[in-house]
């Protein structure tokens, strides 16, 4: 029996044939709990509650440092990029281990995780708050105006070292304090800097948000470093970073023939590429969407680049499928207010509904977490349905603060809203 699945310390979840539980705490126990012979999580419940012991099997967990029993794993032995031990409060996932003996599991090893690698632009955002934009030639005032880092590259890999997943951003700078800004917001979001290149020869991009009251912008780029002065052929270091990865991150902020560069680098290292449509206006080069292997849009960034509408959920299919002819099997669509969906190709499509936030300050950087977070999950091998879910909850988090790089959330944030969210399901199951 092949069991992989994801719990709290005090939950049970169905997934893989059996029902996995932990009796007591994770950080100090050396056991967890499998029920094999379960048909529905009520019969689970209800046995938790009569405590019989006869249907249940103790696997033994490895032994570990007392600082490694304090930090949960993610073990997944079919995963082609398995990850390392990852610092997630009161959470656990299990995989690939056989019942076929329940007394005792097979050894489960975990390699050293390969990293989310960016490719992308960083911008100093200059936000100003308005109540509404302004009309064709006229001038308003604002409420109020600050300069925060950002820029989509910058931003997902924030995002990523937030998570506190390993993230490497490989993008430019000017020698300027906009650059500088950005520098420290990123070393202050866990991100490993080693391919940060300064320029001189140009300032650092920048970008003027328009924050309106309902969170709603709009935004107006200039490219600056991360349009101009990148060299003709990739640095050695560079592409070497990329074939490490364990998934490679792109937008369109900057040129293609970067993002095609260092695309085909991750393709010939056997690394997925997800490419955001997030940024240019031009059609994508069929030279860099043959490398894709998950294109990730917003709905009007789709009706755009496919000539299609997309206001229902029926014609979203059939622009996704326009995209699965150039070659990309998967498609991600962020749908806002109506949540996201992933259409693979030859499959049905997985829809997951947005995950409420109790106040919406700024929408900025939500697509950006978004497609980081769905990254981040899919490089530790999450169900495809999980990588939504765990990307929602990022991004509902991150809706309710100012900024998009002070918005990204952490993974304690992600995992506790996650597990509110479990916790509020089997209540309401119980009650029925």
């Amino acid at each position: 029996m092949r069991i992989a699945t994801e719990m709290s310390l005090d939950g049970t979840v169905r997934e893989g044939g059996a029902y996995v539980f932990v009796l007591g705490n994770i950080a100090h126990e050396k056991y967890i709990v499998i029920d094999f012979t379960a048909t529905s999580l009520t019969e689970v419940v209800e046995r938790r509650r009569r405590a019989p012991m006869k249907s249940l099997t103790r696997v033994p967990l490895l032994s570990s440092s007392p600082r490694q029993q304090r930090r949960s794993q993610w073990w997944n032995a079919e995963c082609p990029h398995p990850t390392t031990e990852r610092p997630i409060p009161a959470r656990l996932s299990f995989a690939a281990f056989s019942s076929s003996s329940p007394a005792g599991a097979a050894a489960i090893s975990a390699s050293a995780a390969k990293p989310v690698v960016v490719v992308g632009s960083a911008n100093a955002d200059i936000y100003v708050e308005i109540d509404r934009l302004p009309l064709e030639g006229e001038t308003i005032a604002a409420r109020a105006g600050q300069t925060l880092a950002g820029g989509k590259g910058a931003n997902q890999a924030c995002c990523g070292g937030r998570l506190d997943y390993p993230t490497y951003f490989v993008g430019q700078i000017g020698d300027d304090a906009h650059g500088r800004l950005i520098e420290d917001a990123l070393r202050g979001g866990g991100v490993r800097l080693d391919r940060l290149a300064r320029v001189s020869s140009a300032p650092t991009g920048h970008a003027v948000v328009m924050l309106q009251s309902d969170g709603q912008n709009a935004i107006i780029i200039v490219g600056g470093a991360n349009m101009s002065c990148w060299p003709e052929d990739p640095r050695d270091e560079d592409l070497e970073v990329v074939r490490s990865a364990g998934v490679l991150l792109l937008q369109r902020e900057i040129p293609d023939r970067v993002n095609i560069q260092v695309a085909q680098a991750a393709k010939g290292a056997g690394v997925p590429v997800i490419l955001d449509a997030g940024g240019m206006e031009a059609p994508v080069p069929d030279g860099l969407i043959k490398l894709v292997d998950i294109f990730s849009p917003n709905e009007t960034e789709l009706a755009r680049l496919t000539g299609m509408p997309t206001e229902t959920f029926e014609q979203i299919s059939h622009a996704a499928r326009r995209i699965h002819e150039k070659g990309v099997k998967k498609v991600l669509v962020k749908l806002g207010a109506k949540g996201s969906a992933l259409f693979i190709e030859g499959e049905d499509p997985i829809a997951q509904p947005i995950i409420p936030a109790s106040e919406v300050l700024d929408t900025t950087g939500a697509g950006d977490t978004f497609t980081a977070a769905f990254a981040v999950a899919l490089v530790e091998c999450k169900p495809m349905k999980e990588c939504l879910k765990f990307a929602a909850a990022a991004a509902s988090l991150c809706v309710q603060v100012k900024g998009a790089i002070p918005s990204m959330p952490d993974r304690a944030a992600v995992v506790e809203l996650l597990q509110s969210l479990q916790a509020d399901a089997a209540t309401k199951l119980m009650d029925t």
